[in-house]
Formats: C-alpha cells, sequence, structure tokens
C-alpha cells in the first residue's frame, strides 16, 4: 500500500464498561493523571449537541483543506467511534459542515475531533453528536485527497493511535493511550473522588492548603508583613 494513499479497517475495541466509567469523569481530571501531558493543544471548541464524550479512535489523515478520506472514514466508522482527524491545523477550508456531520450522526457517530475548521455551526449545534475543531470558516473544501485511515497520526500535538479513548467536554480534548486505559481511568477515579472532597471543604469553609505555604518556603520566598 502506498503512503499517503491507503485504508485500513483493522482497529483493537476497547472495553465498554471502561469507556462507560470514563465518561463520568471530567476531561480535566483524566489529563491530570496523565502528567498533564495527553490533551490536544491548539484550543479546541465544543460546536455539537454532545458537549461530552468518550470514545474509540478511528484516525484520519487529510490533506489541509481536502475531506474525501474523512468522507470515507465515516462510511467506515462502527457507532460510538470518535473520528479523530489530522487535517495539518488548517483554519482556511472547513473540512466539514452541518450536512456532512449530519451524516455521522445517522450512523451513529460518537464524536468527530477535527485539527482544522468546521463549519454551518448552527446546525451542528443541534445534533446529537459531538464535534470538537481548532475554528470555523465558510469556506469549503476540496475533495481529491490524499490521506489515510486506520493509521498513527498526530492531532493537536499528540500522538493518536487507531482505538486509543478519545475523551472530550467543554474544556477539550485528552488521548489515552489504550494500552495503559485501564490504569489511567482507575486514577482518574481516585483523582476525581479527591478533588470533589476538597470541594465539599471548600463549601464548608475548612479547606487547609499547607502545601502552599510548604511550596513557597522550600523555594525561599520571603514574606513581609
Amino acid at each position: 500500500m502506498t503512503v499517503g494513499l491507503r485504508i485500513t479497517e483493522r482497529r483493537p475495541e476497547p472495553d465498554a464498561a471502561l469507556i462507560a466509567r470514563a465518561a463520568k469523569l471530567p476531561v480535566a481530571n483524566i489529563g491530570d493523571v496523565m502528567s498533564r501531558l495527553q490533551a490536544m493543544r491548539g484550543g479546541f471548541m465544543a460546536y455539537g449537541g454532545r458537549r461530552t464524550f468518550v470514545g474509540p479512535a478511528l484516525t484520519v489523515k487529510a490533506r489541509p483543506g481536502d475531506n474525501l478520506f474523512l468522507h470515507r472514514a465515516i462510511d467506515l466508522a462502527r457507532p460510538g467511534e470518535v473520528i479523530v482527524c489530522d487535517g495539518g491545523g488548517d483554519l482556511e477550508i472547513a473540512l466539514a459542515g452541518d450536512l456532512m456531520i449530519g451524516h455521522a450522526e445517522s450512523r451513529g457517530v460518537g464524536a468527530l475531533v477535527i485539527d482544522g475548521a468546521v463549519r454551518d455551526l448552527d446546525g451542528i449545534e443541534r445534533m446529537d453528536i459531538g464535534v470538537w475543531a481548532r475554528g470555523a470558516t465558510p469556506a469549503g473544501p476540496y475533495k481529491d485527497g490524499p490521506g489515510e485511515i486506520g493509521y498513527p497520526i498526530a492531532c493537536g500535538g499528540q500522538v493518536v493511535m487507531p482505538g486509543d479513548l478519545i475523551a472530550a467536554d467543554e474544556d477539550g480534548v485528552v488521548v489515552i493511550p489504550l494500552a495503559e486505559a485501564a490504569q489511567v481511568i482507575a486514577d482518574a477515579e481516585k483523582h476525581s473522588a479527591k478533588e470533589q472532597e476538597t470541594t465539599a471543604a471548600i463549601k464548608g469553609g475548612g479547606w487547609v492548603r499547607g502545601w502552599v505555604e510548604e511550596t513557597l518556603a522550600a523555594k525561599g520566598v520571603a514574606v513581609t508583613r
């Protein structure tokens, strides 16, 4: 197969119970327990009717401004998958609009994450599908290729492998490597529970931030009173 012109339908299917557990967690908590290194950069915004979603990645590499392979990925996607598209971060030409995303919704696609732009925002926000992109423009795409489906990509500064878990909400998008997903979700559950305890303490007026004073003291910060 020629690099840049290839499609594979082979990809792992993560455990549904693990995805359900991850869907109950704030994306920020998931990112925190991965040393804050797995968040997509570039200001991804939520545009679709679903403002939070977790699912396995179907990866697409597209030439900036061209959505031929993104169209094909929608046809190949399994229900509940997240189509993650490396569009090169280009914001001059939209890679998807309401017709295309409506087709994805009808096929049960859970979300699209596009390292590029979308359009037809009024229609997209009324759809029962998640859409995260770096921006919007009315300019429409070309449909010539090249591209790839089902191979490793880079999206928002993160490596995404087919089957990796993608977690997204209004804060943005994080990538959970599939091989570490069980441990990451377990750690995130503990972290979220701890944050809930801290929230309760704050509301009760009893939160003690001793670690702040300890950190400042260790750095030799002088306090004048």
